[in-house]
């Protein structure tokens, strides 16, 4: 049977007890690497990474409070048991103020050594389970996103998967929720990131130029050919090819488009020699592809070449309370752009910006925080600087079925303390009455019931709408 991987280093000068305690651990099944030095130990630690280290304070070459400050200084993820026999009350203090957890005083028992053993993996094991999760569910930013929505973390972990595929990606979303920064996202964190990023949006081109601007041309190919051009599949040779809104392609194209796939190699306009390429292709649409494809607009050959892998992007008003993280980045961003002073959204532009539905997504909350912005000066947007948002889209809350009408005033904080509410019926009955209970009695403003909650206040605004749907 194979010996354990080393999960322990033991620092300890005295061989024979080194080999007792090696014994001891690996009875438990666990994998042990002896450092009799402390410079043996900083080798061992530089060359491979341990989730816990049980030290001897007192060595021959230095002292392992050296070693101790060593690991904390370089954020190394183990957690360290210091071993000594001259145990006190301020050498166990020192020690745990350097960052060890635990402490043993020679000499101990077996039990005694493999528990404390056994709960430093546990710990570390725990702390690295913690990370993990803060890293894929804890993201306020990536690649150009913002958004730290469960929707959004499940599109950073799909970026991440796909980046360093030669994969073709096929990107979904409605208009304005961010299909080319997904797609440059793709290439940023790519083995391509290097390499060109050439977007093309194929519905801003007329379309008898779009074959041109795909794969170039030759002098004289058509009135106006004044010299050799080359195409955007040239232009991200080596690197990646993003084809925006690639349903707006005429049917003849796509044909061209998919023995470059399957070929690659381009010829241009007006050329007879096929020029070989090496691009990743990246497309993306606000149509439902497949219903193209039934409906004869898109090839059905093509559409299987592109779509191996399908990320689709959430809009806005499913992304939970995104919308107040991207608006206040955006702010930032605007204010500095127009030497303006704003830095935050007070309340009630807050409440109003969670109560629009957001039909144009990120692209519309753009546009409306730069009117707020450029109309105005001060150093918070109120409700009143943002532009009249029911022109552009229903609010949550516009309908008369869903009044959102503050009172008077708000009660005192004792009275949400002691507010009641009536059981023994169903619980979606329950849920609703202590939801609009909480509203009222925080003078009608969601986001101030959201907190009292602890929920997302476009989760309240969600089940209003529910409640007015039903």
């Amino acid at each position: 049977m194979a010996d354990p991987k080393p999960e322990v280093l033991l620092v300890e000068d005295t061989p024979s007890l080194s080999l007792v305690y090696r014994g001891f651990l690996s009875s438990e099944g666990t994998g042990v690497d002896l450092a009799e030095t402390g410079q043996a130990a900083l080798a061992a630690l530089a060359e491979r990474r341990y989730r816990v280290i049980l030290l001897d304070l007192v060595l021959p070459d230095m002292d392992g409070f050296d070693i101790l400050r060593k690991v904390r200084d370089e954020g190394l993820d183990a957690t360290v048991v210091v071993i000594t026999a001259h145990g006190s009350l301020n050498i166990a203090v020192q020690a745990m103020q350097l960052g060890a957890t635990d402490f043993l005083v020679k000499p101990f028992a077996r039990e005694r050594l493999c528990t404390t053993v056994r709960n430093a993996l546990e710990r570390t094991a725990l702390r690295e389970s913690v990370e993990t999760l803060r890293q894929e569910y804890g993201r306020h930013h990536f690649q150009g996103f913002v958004g730290s929505s469960l929707p959004m973390q499940a599109v950073y972990r799909a970026i991440e998967s796909v980046a360093r595929s030669r994969a073709s990606v096929f990107i979904s979303g409605e208009s304005g929720t961010g299909k080319e920064v997904c797609a440059e996202a793709i290439h940023k964190a790519g083995p391509r990131a290097g390499k060109p990023f050439v977007p093309l949006n194929c519905g801003a081109i007329p379309k008898d130029l779009v074959e041109s601007e795909l794969f170039g041309h030759v002098k004289g190919a058509f009135s106006g050919a004044t010299s050799n051009r080359d195409g955007a599949a040239q232009m991200a040779d080596g690197g990646t090819l993003f084809l925006d809104e690639i349903c707006e392609m005429e049917l003849a194209l796509q044909v061209k488009l998919l023995r470059f796939l399957q070929t690659g190699r381009i010829q241009k306009v007006g050329s007879s020699e096929q020029v070989p390429v090496d691009v990743r292709v990246l497309a993306a649409t606000n149509r439902d592809p497949l219903a193209e494809v039934e409906a004869g607009r898109f090839r059905e050959d093509l559409y299987y070449r592109l779509h191996v892998i399908p990320i689709a992007l959430p809009p806005l008003r499913d992304r939970d309370g995104d919308v107040l993280e991207v608006a206040q980045a955006l702010l930032l961003q605007i204010a500095a752009e127009e030497g303006k002073a704003f830095r935050s959204f007070d309340e009630d532009a807050q409440e109003a910006l969670l109560r629009h539905r957001w039909p144009g997504n990120v692209r519309e909350l753009q546009n409306a925080v730069r009117n707020a912005v450029v109309l105005n000066d001060g150093d918070r947007v109120t409700a009143q600087m943002l532009p009249d948002l029911s022109r552009t889209g229903l609010s949550v809350g516009d309908d008369p079925a869903l009044p959102i009408a503050p009172v008077p005033s708000a009660p005192a904080a004792s009275d949400l303390a002691t507010a009641t509410v009536r059981l023994n019926r169903p619980l979606a009955e329950i849920e609703r009455e202590v939801i609009e209970t909480t509203i009222r009695l925080t003078g009608g403003s969601i986001p101030k019931a959201a907190r009292v909650l602890d929920v997302s206040p476009s989760t309240i605004y969600r089940k209003k709408e529910t409640w007015a749907a039903g």
